[in-house]
């Protein structure tokens, strides 16, 4: 019975041994890749975003449409960022002056829902700042848009 036990505890201490031996190689292993991968994102630079971040709009009527080219292209590559209709309504509030901003503080000043509706916003928006839709329509036809 003695005997059988200190077989069984000596073959419990080999395995114990090679077990041992291998955790300290994956460990190396281990540490290997975390190194590497360090060395990696190191090397990785985030991409730049492909679309300049727009320019702010006063009110001025003729620069309406390049300032709506101008946010939904910037949304649209930082998708990520604009979640909802609410941050991207803010996102164009965060870029109104002048007179524009003066236009958007009754909205605020009364919480309106069309602060949680980015369509709803920007079609209040032309329609404050004379975005015409009919003439729009017109110059397409008349440049074959």
């Amino acid at each position: 019975m003695v005997d059988e036990l200190v077989l069984l505890l000596h073959a419990l201490l080999v395995r114990h041994r090679a077990l041992s031996l291998e955790n300290s190689q994956l460990m190396e292993q281990l540490r290997l890749l975390v190194c590497e991968r360090a060395t990696l994102l190191r090397q990785v630079r985030p991409p730049s975003c492909p679309v300049p971040f727009p320019e702010t709009f006063n009110g001025e009527s003729s620069r309406l449409p390049e300032f709506i080219v101008q946010t939904t292209s910037y949304m649209l590559v930082n998708e990520n960022r604009f979640c909802n209709d609410a941050m991207k309504v803010a996102f164009l509030i965060s870029l109104l002056t002048g007179e524009a901003e003066e236009w958007v503080v009754p909205y605020i000043e009364m919480d309106s829902p069309i602060l949680s509706d980015y369509q709803a916003f920007l079609e209040e928006l032309k329609q404050c700042f004379g975005w015409d839709e009919e003439e729009e329509g017109e110059e397409e036809e008349e440049y074959g848009y």
